[in-house]
């Protein structure tokens, strides 16, 4: 996957899922090379947005990259799917994995950027063998699949979180990059990218704001992360 410094990542679930098509269409226009694809399997996260033979036709109409998280309690059978559809990265759960080592190299041997989420309670730790065989490592700033419940807030450690991953990442020499997903609203922006967030999944709070276009989201978006990168380097 070819990322700029930063990379904003649209969610297709925010997207409108009646007119899917339309909506990758409105998202290329904007000059967005990444999409951010859920894939979640009803069990693990309460919500199931997307299902296979669906991402197979999305992989279809578009060239952009896919950026899939999964979020399942059987990660091997949903990374052998996206593989075969032919996916750039593929994010998937610490939590509900027994062989961590082992899926990250399955990944990571077919070519494509491998990459660990962790739950917003989950111990930067639980990294310490497996963070040189990550490409990204996404955090999950609140708890997965409760995005529809608006009462669901960023959990209040989310930017320490990612200060914390990001100077382990530095100290230990490494170029791991730091995804970031929950509730990454316009206003959360600088916060998280001056902590050192480089791929920004974006949602209903950010590029699919309904008071705006998408084009003055992303508009909005983009002088958020310079207020960030200043506030990185001062």
């Amino acid at each position: 996957m070819n990322k700029q410094e930063i990379s904003i990542n649209p969610s297709i679930m925010c997207a409108d899922l009646c007119n899917l098509e339309k909506s990758i269409r409105q998202i290329e226009k904007e000059g967005i090379s990444t999409l951010h694809i859920d894939v979640i399997d009803g069990s693990f996260s309460p919500s199931m947005p997307l299902g296979i033979g669906t991402i197979k036709q999305l992989r279809e109409i578009t060239d952009m990259d896919f950026d899939v998280h999964i979020m399942s309690n059987n990660n091997e059978f949903f990374i052998k799917e996206m593989l075969d559809i032919g996916v750039q990265q593929i994010t998937f759960h610490y939590e509900s994995t027994t062989h961590i080592d082992r899926l990250l190299n399955l990944i990571k041997k077919n070519g494509v950027e491998a990459g660990l989420a962790l739950n917003p309670a989950t111990s930067l730790n639980d990294l310490d063998y497996v963070l040189p065989l990550c490409d990204t490592v996404m955090l999950m700033l609140m708890n997965p699949g409760f995005a529809a419940d608006k009462s669901e807030t960023q959990v209040d450690y989310a930017e320490k979180k990612v200060t914390d991953l990001y100077k382990l990442i530095k100290d230990r020499g490494l170029d791991t990059s730091i995804e970031v997903d929950g509730r990454v609203s316009l206003e959360a922006i600088p916060k998280l990218v001056k902590s050192g967030a480089d791929q920004l999944v974006a949602g209903s709070t950010s590029l699919f704001r309904p008071e705006r276009s998408m084009s003055e989201n992303k508009v909005i978006m983009e002088e958020s992360i310079e207020q960030g990168l200043k506030l990185r380097k001062e």
